[in-house]
């Protein structure tokens, strides 16, 4: 663990992915404390609205006159909230799957494969939005539609890992000396499987921000006036080019954010996996 953590911190690009998500977490839980004006992200202003970017308002106002600044920084609590329960929510939905179906052949096996695979085949943003249609539209419903899309990609990579390490030496001998099935799962596979659960974690958080996002653009996430990135570039639509900050500051946040964790995720694979690091040499 030590010696990919330090493989980790001496890969310049893992680094810097780490460096935005550490501190993307600082904004996040300082948020109210770190924003200039707080009260203004939520607050309209008619007689501030669309200011360019200056010493007052760096990053300019939105049409209703609310700092922009503010918002982002804001609008990064909620992109983390989001990001951090859907992938929660679909470990404890996809882990459990893919441990009952790698561990034995059978029935039970094929019918919860073959569920996950009818999730995989439907396109995550079009079964999130029909999802998203159901629900009334708010950040929940974002929360809900983007767990159900994203489980089965937990389930599928620990169904790999449990049917490659269920005919390991180590387990037939647990097995031999007669280990309970349960206690063999829990205690020796699953933290096996643990650094390729980790990755896909990582990498998921990166694609449940954009994808959040793309929903809060499309009306079927965040609602208004939360401070949400994808709702305020939606917003932007239609003071664009003129008011080309209103868009970009939210785009920007979002393309960083998202950046930072695919950088990380694959620096965790590669500190994960021997194989790869001696690939890169």
């Amino acid at each position: 663990m030590l010696t990919a953590l330090r493989h980790l911190l001496r890969d310049p690009v893992a680094a810097l992915g780490l460096l935005i998500v550490v501190f993307a977490l600082f904004v996040a839980i300082f948020a109210p404390w770190i924003a200039p004006r707080p009260e203004d992200a939520f607050e309209s202003n008619i007689m501030l609205r669309l200011r360019p970017p200056s010493a007052e308002f760096p990053f300019g106002t939105d049409d209703l006159g609310r700092d922009i600044f503010s918002r982002v920084i804001l609008g990064t609590r909620s992109a983390l909230i989001v990001a951090v329960s859907v992938v929660l929510a679909a470990i404890l939905i996809g882990v459990p799957i893919g441990l009952a179906a790698g561990w034995r052949d059978g029935w039970l096996s094929e019918v919860l494969m073959r569920v996950t695979d009818v999730f995989l085949a439907v396109p995550q943003l079009i079964l999130a939005l029909a999802l998203g249609q159901l629900l009334a539209p708010g950040l929940t419903t974002a929360m809900v539609a983007l767990a159900l899309t994203y489980w089965p990609f937990f389930a599928r990579t620990v169904f790999a890992e449990t049917r490659r390490l269920r005919g390991a030496l180590f387990v037939d001998a647990l097995a031999g000396i007669g280990a309970h099935p349960m206690r063999i799962l829990l205690l020796h596979v699953l933290p096996n499987a643990a650094p390729a659960v980790l990755v896909r974690a990582t990498i998921g958080m990166g694609f449940t921000i954009l994808t959040a996002a793309l929903l809060g653009f499309l009306g079927v996430g965040a609602a208004p006036p939360t401070p949400d990135w994808g709702l305020a570039v939606a917003e932007a639509r239609q003071h664009l080019p003129d008011a080309w900050w209103y868009a970009t500051f939210p785009g920007l946040a979002i393309m960083l954010l998202v950046l930072g964790f695919n950088l990380l995720g694959d620096g965790l694979r590669d500190a994960a996996d021997p194989r790869l690091r001696r690939s890169r040499k």
